[in-house]
């Protein structure tokens, strides 16, 4: 099955406002498959972009869906609090209710934007 990956619009517009593209996201999402990224519980990755200046927080629906969803500034922020790490596990809860129809609603709406790649499970 081939996994599907998406930006939130938040997102993209804090990656092009970091100057991040999509092909390092799609980068970074292989490796975060690999096992190169940090798992927070509950559906929540960090994961290190932009020479490990940005962090990335990816949450996965039933790991066939994964959204990058927020980017923070290492240097602004060290860290995510455990009262955001909670909101982030709760999203992902709603995220993995997602049926296939609500997904393309996301897509319909440009709440979300997909990024193409070539991972499969």
């Amino acid at each position: 099955m081939k996994l599907r990956l998406f930006k939130t619009r938040n997102f993209a517009d804090a990656a092009s406002k970091a100057w991040i593209c999509d092909s390092e996201l799609r980068e970074a999402f292989g490796e975060l498959l690999k096992g190169q990224a940090d798992n927070l519980g509950g559906g929540v990755w960090k994961k290190r972009l932009k020479e490990n200046r940005r962090r990335s927080i990816v949450l996965a629906k039933g790991r066939h869906y994964w959204v990058y969803q927020s980017l923070f500034d290492k240097q602004r922020q060290s860290n995510i609090s455990p009262k955001e790490l909670d909101r982030l596990r709760a999203l992902a809860n709603v995220y993995e209710d997602l049926s296939e129809a609500q997904v393309q609603y996301l897509l319909d709406t440009r709440e979300f934007v997909e990024l193409h790649h070539d991972q499969k499970i």
